[in-house]
């Protein structure tokens, strides 16, 4: 398909503080550590995760680097208020889906594109090339084609939203595309998972697509717009159905 993954901008769990960054920052995102505590000291943790002093370290200084946690003298590790964290970070965009997004958090997820895309569909009627709009092309035919394959259908849809951006000619616009893609891609999950989504969202994509092509900013702002906001309210209408956002995880991510 179009891309081999939609993490390639997230932090890598290959590495043993890498799995232990992410264990960390799931228990402070399902809130069972919660902002202002403090976390285990690292001989507690170490020991409670079963890795080395050096990769709890290594592991700090990752959610620390990313605003969700800050070490102090005598006082150790506790996780920074909510309005601290660099939510633009696509590990922490990414974990708020996998914890389980919030209503609150998809408010600000969609408000945020609705900022952004428009002005993004505008850009790019008036000045993709034709080998921008054959991409563009390309993935509306691989989201008509999905049928009951997911990935296909949520790869093609990230791949569509990217190539907008893209065809903005705007480096700063191209830039956020891919610094939340992974976010993305998840919340296409999940809006995927409503009966019924795809009737909507399909059409009001190729309608996006034709305002576009045929070169027309006004109209390709407006149905971006209503794109947005009739896929904002498939995402919430899953999360309030109770869907769950993810698999139950390990504890002890590193056995």
């Amino acid at each position: 398909m179009f891309r081999k993954s939609v993490n390639s901008r997230t932090f890598s769990r290959r590495s043993i503080h890498g799995q232990v960054a992410h264990e960390i920052a799931m228990r402070i995102f399902s809130g069972e550590i919660m902002p202002g505590e403090n976390l285990p000291t690292e001989e507690t943790a170490s020991s409670d995760l079963r890795v080395s002093r050096t990769a709890y370290r290594e592991a700090l200084k990752v959610l620390a680097a990313k605003g969700l946690v800050e070490s102090r003298p005598k006082t150790g590790t506790r996780v920074r208020a909510r309005s601290e964290w660099n939510m633009l970070d696509p590990d922490l965009l990414s974990w708020s889906f996998e914890s389980g997004p919030t209503e609150g958090f998809t408010r600000s997820l969609f408000e945020f594109r609705q900022i952004i895309e428009p002005a993004a569909a505008t850009m790019a009627a008036t000045r993709a090339s034709d080998e921008e709009i054959g991409t563009m092309r390309e993935a509306i035919e691989a989201m008509k084609t999905a049928g009951a394959n997911n990935r296909q259908w949520v790869e093609s849809d990230l791949a569509f939203h990217l190539s907008i951006l893209a065809a903005s000619h705007n480096e700063l616009l191209a830039s956020f595309g891919y610094l939340i893609e992974s976010a993305l891609a998840q919340s296409f999950e999940l809006s995927d998972r409503k009966p019924g989504a795809r009737d909507l969202s399909l059409p009001r994509h190729v309608q996006l697509f034709e305002q576009i092509e045929a070169r027309k900013p006004e109209g390709a702002r407006a149905t971006m717009l209503q794109l947005l906001t009739e896929a904002r309210q498939d995402l919430e209408d899953v999360i309030s159905a109770g869907i769950p956002a993810r698999k139950t995880r390990n504890q002890n991510p590193v056995d």
